[in-house]
């Protein structure tokens, strides 16, 4: 058998040494809990981000439409629950896993 140089022999240890720690430590060989958590947690947060601005000017404009008598109230204030729910239900949906226990 040859006989391995210096640089071989760090490379040895070093992936040995990686290798290890790998196996030890779990949590850092998977770095991540859930992609699906992790890819609904990022949709969840762009998706809000643009529905920001598109919710105070659909609020404002069933206000206007509402005070002109162009739509019924009962429209008006179904658009601003509709986006109450929208921008609470990470809040509605804690406090329901909360209830039972989930």
């Amino acid at each position: 058998m040859k006989d391995l140089n210096a640089a071989t022999q760090t490379e040895l240890a070093l992936t040995a040494v990686l290798i290890t720690l790998a196996i030890l430590m779990p949590e850092i060989a998977l770095a991540q809990a859930s992609p699906f958590s992790t890819g609904a947690t990022a949709f969840q947060t762009n998706f809000l981000a643009i529905l920001t601005p598109v919710a105070v000017i659909a609020v404002m404009a069933l206000g206007l439409a509402a005070l002109f008598g162009r739509i019924s109230w009962g429209w008006a204030v179904g658009g601003v629950a509709g986006v109450v729910l929208v921008f609470g239900a990470p809040q509605l949906i804690a406090w329901v896993r909360g209830m039972f226990g989930v």
